[in-house]
């Protein structure tokens, strides 16, 4: 899951994107709210954590305009403040949930997975496709009831596509959600991923889980129950 992380806090934005990230997202960051609207524009977040007190563009205002250019992804807003107001205008301008300062690591990546799965229709960590679940919490595989081990991009990879079953996804879109912004969108390592996904899970093709649709890039379709 690709993530837009606006803090301008440099240690906490370090710590965070560094838990993040052995969590299994890929992090974007700005430091103030101008870069983090021109990010949350120009790039497809599966979801942003935006702190309110920014500089150059307050959070709150970051978040109305986000939403009114029509970007959908969940919002999870940041702040030390602890009136009721500031959380009440965050949620009314678009946000989805808050977290006040100080808070756990652990708290922040439990609610955008909560997030996350919400936002794709999902409302239990474990999502299921056929013979095949995957738990977003543990980072869990299973293959009719046997663990099955993946790598790290792995994971991301069929964690993105379980969330999307059925839907067609680009090379491009798929490079984007499971990696950082500066990650070389013409690598062919989706490719390796997708063939590597489809021996550990479906080697004889008998499943047809993964489909390659020429030109257009791959769907996980959707399987009937195990």
């Amino acid at each position: 899951m690709r993530l837009l992380l606006v803090e301008d806090d440099a240690q906490l934005a370090a710590n965070l994107s560094e838990h993040l990230r052995e969590n299994l997202y890929s992090v974007d960051m700005a430091a103030d709210g101008e870069l983090g609207l021109f990010q949350g524009l120009e790039y497809d977040y599966d979801a942003a954590i935006i702190d309110v007190g920014l500089p150059k563009l307050d959070g709150i205002s970051l978040i109305g305009k986000l939403r009114a250019a029509g970007r959908d992804f969940p919002i999870l807003i940041l702040t030390a403040r602890d009136g009721w107001e500031d959380k009440v205008e965050g949620l009314d301008a678009g946000a989805d949930d808050y977290l006040t300062k100080p808070f756990h690591p652990r708290e922040l990546a439990s609610r955008l997975k909560a997030l996350i799965r919400r936002s794709a229709g999902k409302a239990s960590p474990v999502i299921h496709n056929g013979p095949v679940s995957l738990n977003t919490a543990s980072g869990e595989v299973l293959l009719g009831g046997e663990r099955v081990s993946l790598s790290a991009s792995e994971f991301r990879l069929l964690q993105f596509l379980m969330l999307h079953q059925g839907e067609v996804q680009s090379k491009s879109v798929l490079t984007e959600h499971i990696y950082d912004q500066d990650f070389d969108l013409d690598s062919n390592v989706i490719e390796v991923f997708i063939r590597r996904l489809r021996k550990k899970l479906d080697p004889d093709n008998e499943l047809g889980l993964i489909e390659t649709l020429r030109g257009q890039g791959y769907r996980l379709n959707v399987l009937g129950d195990a």
